[in-house]
């Protein structure tokens, strides 16, 4: 699912469907049907697997690639430099890249890293309300060790029941980031002598990116389906945010099922 975003902050999404893209936004409040058909192909190789791991792979591709490594859920723990990376190549061509360390609200105020390039995507995929970038940092290694410095002061997760409850009430995300780069002062200097005063620094931008996410309706409770469990999943679209989509019977995090071939229906309501 590919979400866009206008000049004002609407999120606009997509459905891919095979080689097309189906605009979700139009058929909101209309039926939506999903049918899994038991087949999925890993997003890698392209062979099927009875079972998904990493979103999308298959047992051996999630055990040999450095993108399925532990590292990319916490780049603090990043081992190229003991030699034993999956593949120096990917490492070196995605790893020893700019990133940023943003703050941001979805459930709650949040710290969390991404590419200058994932930006606004990365938080539109986590349905961020709000998000400030606050450092500019010389490689994922990098930002992660300054994510782990921020993580004692700020939580680094995104509660999806309480975000697609649509509870998310408004941070003054500039005050929290001077407060935090106060508090986080000699710690961030300490980082600083290890990497080079050059490899942190404070991102220039002064202004909070706002999204707004095309719902309906917020569901009162959130109660998620399973494809593996339940292949068939049906109801009324009341909206998207992030990567759920919000249906009258319950909500799907379509990301969960990368690589799983599915059937989609979307009807006018009579």
């Amino acid at each position: 699912m590919a979400i866009t975003v206008d000049t004002a902050g609407r999120a606009h999404y997509q459905l891919r469907v095979g080689d097309h893209s189906q605009p979700l936004n139009v058929w909101l409040g209309h039926s939506i049907a999903l049918q899994s058909t038991g087949r999925i192909i890993c997003v890698h190789c392209q062979q099927p697997t009875r079972k998904s791991f990493g979103q999308g792979h298959c047992y051996p591709c999630f055990r040999r690639l450095a993108r399925c490594d532990t590292c990319m859920m916490a780049p603090e723990r990043c081992h190229y430099f003991q030699g034993t990376c999956r593949e120096p190549g990917w490492g070196e061509r995605h790893c020893f890249a700019p990133h940023v360390v943003y703050l941001a609200s979805s459930s709650g105020a949040k710290v969390g890293i991404t590419k200058p390039s994932q930006m606004p995507t990365r938080w539109l995929d986590q349905g961020a309300v709000q998000a400030l970038p606050i450092l500019s940092v010389a490689s994922r290694r990098q930002s992660g060790m300054v994510e782990t410095l921020f993580k004692s002061e700020i939580s680094d997760r995104t509660h999806w029941q309480r975000m697609l409850k649509g509870e998310v009430a408004d941070v003054d995300l500039i005050a929290l980031r001077d407060d935090l780069m106060t508090r986080l002062a000699p710690g961030i200097a300490s980082l600083r002598t290890q990497f080079g005063e050059d490899n942190i620094q404070a991102h220039g931008e002064q202004s909070v990116a706002r999204f707004d996410y095309p719902v309906l309706a917020w569901p009162e409770r959130v109660s998620a389906f399973n494809l593996d469990r339940t292949p068939q999943v049906e109801g009324r679209l009341m909206g998207m945010k992030g990567q759920y989509l919000i249906l009258d019977t319950g909500v799907i995090n379509l990301r969960k099922y990368t690589g799983y071939q599915v059937n989609v229906t979307l009807s006018a309501r009579s």
